[in-house]
This record gives C-alpha cells, structure tokens and sequence, in this order.
C-alpha cells in the first residue's frame, strides 16, 4: 500500500523538472531518481495557497526523531544539499521518504545502512505557510 502525500503545484512543477533533466544527461536510472518519479506519480498536488502549514514542502525546516535522535533538517534541492548545515536533498532516501508528509507521521525508510524509523515532530518552517509561493 503506497502512503498519500500532498506536493505544492510548484513544488510538482520543479521536480518534474528535476527528473526531466536527469532524462536528458542520462542519470535517470539511478534509483533515487525513480523513487522520486513514483512518488509524484501518486501525490496529491494542491494549490500553496490551500496547504496546511504542517506539511513537510520543498524548502521547509522540520524536526525529526530520527531512530531515537532529534535532528533539525532542511528539505532541499539537489544542488543545495550540505550535510554540515543539515540541508538534505529531496534525492536522499529521508529527503524523499519525508516530502508530503504532515506533523505526526511516523515512516519506515531504507537507508544503505539499514531500515531507519523517521518521526515528523514538527514543521519549525514551511515557505508556503510564511507566504513564500516560489521557493
């Protein structure tokens, strides 16, 4: 059974793009992108305007319970993804597993060190909450 998750219209839009770009240089075999292309295909995309503020969106901040271990993360594009500063790409097993995911939630996500336990504790930031539609 797949879990529904809600994706932004832009959000949607700028990953489409993600994946049509990994298309054309060839990457799009890689499984991170594939796990990201079948989660899309069953997202419920919603206006950013009309999405409750407790949904993990591209570019938000949230607090995690990890395995047991609080971590402040930031949910973001490949291309700003930095571990030291807590920024995870989309592309990354927990990056994907938590997009589109509410306060509350608790997924089972492989890691290439093993099964990991991911709780969504809190959105500290979600842009569409503060009124930032382009981010």
């Amino acid at each position: 059974m797949s879990r529904q998750i809600y994706i932004t219209e832009n959000d949607f839009n700028k990953l489409n793009e993600l994946l049509n770009d990994a298309l054309i240089e060839g990457v799009q075999g890689d499984a991170s992108f594939q796990v990201l292309e079948s989660e899309l295909k069953h997202a419920n995309i919603v206006d950013g305007k009309m999405l409750p503020s407790n949904v993990v969106t591209m570019n938000s901040k949230i607090l995690i319970d990890l395995n047991g271990y609080d971590e402040e993360v930031s949910l973001v594009y490949p291309n700003n993804a930095d571990l030291i500063e807590n920024k995870i790409s989309v592309l990354s097993p927990i990056g994907t597993a938590i997009l589109g995911y509410s306060e509350g939630d608790t997924i089972n996500c492989d890691v290439p060190s093993g099964a990991m336990n991911i709780k969504i504790k809190n959105i500290l930031y979600q842009p569409e909450a503060a009124g930032d539609y382009d981010s």
